[in-house]
């Protein structure tokens, strides 16, 4: 609970920062923050607004390890982290700044964007990794636009929690050091419909090697600033990307779109819906970045979007994820047209994100139903049986509504024997299904449908002829039993708001280990209940936060 008493600030390690970014590139000469256009200019630099109270809330040992500081802060040590990753002290060597772009949103050029409520404290290097330390809803920059650069506990709490959940399911995420409430109010309108109401104001600090986006680089194209724009890009390959030569745009290109596409493969993986994904949330690293209105899906739908914003068009829906990946590639392409100088290697690069998202999504969904690799048919206009075989599973999925995360884990239960009978091939699965009632039977054609197509999986399986105990650890090491729902996250939000922190420390618990089941926290892989179904926050989100 908070300590209200007075206190001295304990002193801190001393991290070793190196701030490259800054120093490297070129940085807005106007110190008065206030909005702007910002031009010929990477950042700009601000310090954060102090905050009236703040209070540490979470912090997470891993990632306090990887940049230096204490894992297991004692309570003088934790109300010093609280005042600096409230933005309410500065440690030696820090320069903090807001990083210039642009950016696609929903598919339109929005021009200059820029991090309007995020302000990089710095980069520490330690152990020979780098890693950027950004605050976000630290206040306002001169890219905050209309807004006040706040951001409230329930996005806070929620990007704390989903960016260490998607690390531990082994996929790449921006990190999240502490959440820190500020003891100030925040007005937001959370779901856009004229209803503002005070929240609890906090702040998250991310962590990430790098948090360059590609609209980083499309605001100096657009612009026709060639010169920053091949600044930029010099640096992030000489500083990110080692191993490419310099001035080696196209090949850089190249390894950026095979990352996004093994990213994004861990999204379909696992059920992920990012919400949001504009071209300014897209990292260069192939990392997942900006956790604002993003979902899980519950019953599996290809065309679920989490995102108020989105639901007219369902842009960003979730079976739609890898086209939009596809789409804002080609816009940093274009952004990078100028130094490349012609398209063919370009889309060269283009061409390997499909080949990779190809052969990424055929292992993926192998592992997910235990089988072999699966082998990649080179003609897209002509599905093989592989192809087709892995459709029909996925319309499988939508013949009741069904839990997806509950149906893949059980799966690894159903018997695989030919002379299975028809209820033994049922009966695992069953505790996935989203019925009217408890004890419901599946519709009789969604019940045809999934025995046909249980009955073709295990002539698949034993055609494979592997282990059986191998067979279910392969596929209980792609299938997470624990995954932040959107519920459970947002139980956590309702009782962090009444300052219990319970709900939340027991999630990032659990969600460390993502895989094992664990005795005792069945509750936390059940399926989604009907109070949830339709509740703000567990069914959908806005990008108000």
């Amino acid at each position: 609970m908070p300590d209200d008493t007075p206190h001295t600030l304990r002193e801190l390690p001393e991290l070793s920062f190196d701030n490259s970014f800054v120093r490297e590139l070129p940085g807005d000469p106007i110190a008065a923050n206030h909005r702007r256009q910002v031009l010929r200019a990477c950042y700009s630099p601000v310090e954060p607004t102090p905050v009236a109270a703040p209070q540490l809330l979470a912090w997470i040992p891993e990632v306090a390890e990887h940049v230096g500081l204490p894992a297991q802060p004692d309570a003088a040590t934790r109300r010093s982290l609280a005042e600096v990753f409230a933005g309410n002290r500065l440690l030696p060597g820090m320069q903090p700044y807001a990083a210039c772009y642009g950016g696609h949103q929903f598919g339109n050029w929005a021009d200059q964007l820029g991090d309007g409520r995020a302000i990089t404290l710095g980069e520490v290097v330690h152990n020979g990794q780098r890693w950027e330390l950004q605050l976000k809803g630290a206040g306002p920059t001169p890219y905050s636009r209309r807004g006040d650069g706040r951001a409230v506990l329930r996005s806070s709490l929620r990007e704390l929690l989903c960016s260490e959940a998607m690390h531990h399911l082994g996929i790449p995420t921006t990190r999240a050091l502490s959440l820190v409430t500020t003891g100030d109010q925040v007005l937001r309108d959370m779901l856009y419909d004229g209803n503002a109401a005070f929240e609890p104001g906090a702040i998250v600090c991310r962590v990430a090697p790098s948090l360059l986006r590609f609209g980083n680089f499309e605001l100096f194209a657009a612009r026709g600033d060639h010169e920053t724009l091949r600044q930029l890009a010099d640096y992030a390959i000489a500083t990110h990307f080692p191993a490419l030569e310099a001035g080696a745009y196209a090949a850089w290109f190249t390894e950026v779109c095979r990352r996004s596409a093994e990213m994004v493969v861990g999204w379909m993986r696992v059920g992920f819906v990012h919400g949001v994904m504009n071209t300014d949330n897209m990292s260069i690293l192939g990392l997942t970045l900006d956790y604002g209105p993003y979902g899980w899906l519950d019953d599996y739908d290809p065309d679920w979007t989490p995102n108020t914003t989105d639901a007219p068009t369902r842009r960003y829906r979730f079976g739609h994820q890898p086209r939009v990946v596809a789409w804002n590639l080609v816009q940093f392409a274009n952004a990078l047209y100028p130094l490349v100088g012609e398209a063919g290697p370009l889309e060269q690069g283009i061409a390997s994100y499909r080949e990779t998202l190809t052969r990424a999504t055929l292992a993926m969904l192998a592992a997910k139903l235990g089988l072999e690799p699966l082998a990649v048919d080179d003609d897209p206009d002509h599905p093989d049986a592989n192809a087709a075989f892995v459709n029909r599973g996925l319309a499988v999925l939508q013949a009741a509504p069904t839990d997806m995360t509950i149906f893949y884990r059980a799966l690894a239960e159903v018997p695989m024997e030919a002379d299975a009978s028809d209820e033994q091939l049922l009966a695992p699965l069953r505790r996935a299904y989203y019925l009217p009632e408890e004890h419901a039977e599946l519709p009789p054609e969604a019940r045809a449908r999934t025995l046909r197509w249980l009955r073709e999986l295990g002539k698949r399986v034993r055609a494979d002829g592997l282990d059986p105990a191998t067979r279910r650890a392969r596929m209980h090491a792609a299938n997470p039993c624990y995954v932040p729902r959107n519920y459970l996250a947002q139980l956590a939000i309702d009782d962090a708001e009444r300052g219990d922190l319970g709900r939340l420390h027991e999630l990032l618990e659990v969600l460390r280990e993502p895989y094992r089941e664990q005795a005792g926290r069945e509750h936390l892989a059940a399926r989604r209940p009907d109070w949830a179904k339709s509740r703000p926050g567990c069914s959908m989100l806005s990008c108000s936060s």
